[in-house]
């Protein structure tokens, strides 16, 4: 860029600036905003103005006096911006939000800045003008400032609270963009040692665009009282931001001495110093034992208590539920209890049935096979006390733990540190051995309290899920238990088909028609058995998936092995029908029903069976002119397992008989009454249900 060029873009980006903040400040003026953050806001305002003007005569006409005027007007901007955001970071309703002591004390170490920024100013050697005092000593010095204003932003945007953070937003924007550019033009000159025309001359147009941001900001806060709120977080990030920051500020001018003197090696020398650096700074920054240190010294300097309990309580509720396919539950625990205190790993001890205590789990621990008696001495002391122990304090004081006895395992672990008890109410249902931390802690009752709140909702989690897993076998158990009943009722009534077989055998063992028959039943029930056996290994559910069955077919068959000479049954079927289903089941399931009609019937009645079709069902109905059986009973408990009116009934047959035919999306309906025997009408859908059971039709209802 030529001067002529540079000197007619300065002219209009300062001329612009000027103009902007003049009016933008006489706006601010003659609002109702008579808070001391609002005049505060104002000085800003007419300092960014007054260096703006400044910066005109250093644009046009470039002197030792214009660049030492732009200089300290730039110095005094800087100032009045950092004041108003220093007095943010006050609470409103705080005693401090005046003119007090700590706001002088701010002022004074701003004006400091302010002196020595003058004296070390530096003219801009891009556009030819000379240099007042030391020059990368003045750059050095302004990117210390841009770094200190970006932090002060970032603090505001980190401490408003959530629901105000809408309001705070434009203002970070706009001075974090202001400050951005300010350390960019700074850095780069302390690099290459002079200023770089084109930013610096960019530097009025980019204040302008802040503006409006600016704008929007003072709208949202009309006196512009911001809640804030200090977290350990915030501090600690801008804690890390400024020792790097630091940090990075002693390596670059370590590396301007570096390449100074270092002759033909000097910027060789200055590039791997700087690599070395941006090393260093990682990895510091990802060790866990600087962070550690880190967040104990911010405790210990900056807080009245260890520990921001919201935080600490979210995170450790956060990892004790998380889910995880890697990490178990107990892992998780230990996790939990290790993050409170730094610690990098633990193994916890868990109460089985008579075994005691033994290892659940472990993490980052050593490989360790050791258990703990439920009456032994520490068990013991730990579910009387709720005690958390501190096995460097028994090391170095064992009077303080006179009446307990430390296990061997326990004292031969070296790195062991704490132990933590997991109870839940008055009983002990583990224990948390953690290792030492990563820095030194101090183990007071503020750390003890929290373990102790902390454990406990660990061991109500693992006892909630330790009662889910008991719960959920009880469950298994009783379907295994269903599942028996159900069999074993189905084997009753083979024993009883073997049981009349063996009867008719001994006036017909001589039959050869009678012979034939006998080896066919034998046959069924070995099938049936065999069948009940797989029904026991897989679950209560049919192995074979549901098909079409010829009902016409199953209903015979089961007339057929249901004859009895005291009963006639009589079967009527319309036409050939088929049903949606497991062709055993049914069979099952019709000639339980056909038995309970034959078991109801006086000797010399007949028992009834008809198939038809109905609509969407098929319906098979056996009907007797038996006993019957009251509206109450079918009402209320017909349906329902271990419920029968046969003195050698399980009453588990029409229950099973209900669920298979439910599951199907059919229906069992019963018509009975008191002296006029009983009609059951089995409801089968007549092909696949699309999805769920099937609605039974009103008419066929």
């Amino acid at each position: 860029m030529t001067a002529s060029t540079f000197a007619t873009v300065s002219v209009w980006s300062y001329g612009l600036a000027l103009a902007a903040y003049v009016l933008f400040s006489i706006r601010v003026a003659l609002g109702s905003r008579r808070g001391l953050r609002a005049r505060l806001l104002l000085t800003a305002l007419a300092a960014t103005a007054l260096w703006a003007a400044l910066s005109l005569p250093l644009a046009v006409a470039p002197t030792v006096g214009t660049a030492l005027l732009a200089s300290a007007s730039d110095a005094l901007r800087y100032g009045a911006w950092l004041v108003f955001l220093w007095h943010l970071l006050i609470p409103s309703d705080s005693p401090q939000s005046g003119f007090n002591a700590g706001t002088r004390n701010a002022f004074v170490a701003v004006g400091a800045v302010l002196v020595a920024s003058v004296l070390l100013g530096e003219g801009f050697a891009a556009t030819g003008m000379p240099a007042i005092g030391g020059l990368r000593g003045g750059y050095l010095l302004r990117v210390g400032m841009a770094v200190f204003a970006l932090v002060l932003v970032e603090q505001v945007v980190r401490r408003v609270q959530p629901q105000m953070r809408w309001s705070i937003k434009p203002l970070a924007v706009a001075l974090g963009g202001m400050f951005g550019l300010d350390l960019y033009l700074f850095a780069d000159a302390m690099l290459f040692g002079h200023l770089d025309a084109d930013i610096w001359a960019s530097r009025g147009f980019a204040n302008v665009i802040a503006i409006p941001f600016l704008a929007i900001a003072t709208a949202r806060n009309t006196g512009w009282t911001v809640d804030l709120h200090l977290s350990r977080r915030a501090v600690f990030h801008s804690s890390a931001l400024l020792v790097s920051g630091a940090f990075l500020l002693l390596v670059a001018g370590a590396g301007y001495f570096v390449r100074y003197f270092g002759g033909e090696w000097g910027r060789a020398l200055q590039i791997e110093l700087l690599f070395a650096a941006a090393l260093a700074i990682v990895i510091v920054g990802s060790s866990g034992r600087f962070r550690a240190k880190l967040k104990v010294f911010i405790s210990k300097h900056f807080f009245s208590y260890r520990y921001d309990y919201r935080e600490e309580w979210l995170r450790f509720t956060r990892t004790l539920s998380m889910e995880s396919p890697v990490q178990s539950l107990q892992e998780r625990t230990i996790m939990a209890l290790a993050d409170l205190v730094e610690s990098p790993g633990g193994a916890v001890w868990l109460k089985e049935e008579h075994r005691g205590y033994v290892t659940a789990a472990r993490w980052n621990f050593p490989a360790i096979d050791a258990s703990e008696r439920a009456d032994g001495a520490l068990a013991s002391f730990l579910e009387r006390t709720g005690w958390v122990l501190s096995i460097p304090e028994l090391r170095a004081d064992p009077v303080r733990y006179a009446d307990l006895a430390f296990p061997e395992w326990v004292t031969s672990l070296p790195s062991a540190w704490l132990i933590v008890p997991l109870a839940t109410g008055q009983e002990l249902i583990g224990f948390v051995v953690l290792i030492a931390p990563r820095t030194a802690i101090n183990v007071d009752w503020e750390v003890r309290d929290l373990l102790k709140t902390a454990s406990r909702q660990a061991a109500s989690y693992l006892g909630h899920v330790k009662m889910s897993e008991a719960l959920l076998e009880a469950r298994k158990f009783d379907a295994f238990n269903r599942m028996s009943a159900f069999v074993v009722h189905d084997l009753k009534n083979l024993v009883t088909q073997l049981s009349l077989m063996l009867k008719n055998a001994q006036r017909h063992r001589d039959n050869p028609a009678f012979q034939a028959d006998m080896l066919l039943t034998v046959q069924h029930v070995v099938e049936r058995m065999n069948a009940l056996m797989l029904q026991l290994r897989t679950g209560a559910e049919p192995v074979e998936n549901a098909r079409l069955v010829d009902l016409d077919t199953v209903v015979r068959r089961v007339c057929a092995a249901k004859s009895d000479p005291r009963v006639a049954i009589e079967f009527f079927s319309t036409t050939p029908t088929a049903a949606f289903g497991h062709e055993q089941r049914l069979e099952h399931v019709i000639g339980h029903l056909v038995q309970n009609a034959i078991d109801a019937s006086p000797s010399g009645n007949t028992v009834n069976v008809r198939v038809e079709s109905a609509g969407r069902f098929v319906a098979v109905a056996v009907s007797d002119t038996g006993a019957g059986m009251a509206p109450e009973f079918v009402r209320d408990r017909l349906f329902k397992p271990f419920q029968t009116t046969k003195p050698s009934g399980m009453g588990i047959g029409v229950y099973e008989s209900a669920q298979y035919v439910n599951g199907l999306g059919g229906e069992i309906q019963v018509d009975s009454r008191p002296g006029a025997g009983t009609c059951v009408r089995v409801l089968i859908p007549a092909m696949k249900p699309a999805a769920g059971p099937l609605l039974v039709d009103e008419h066929v209802a």
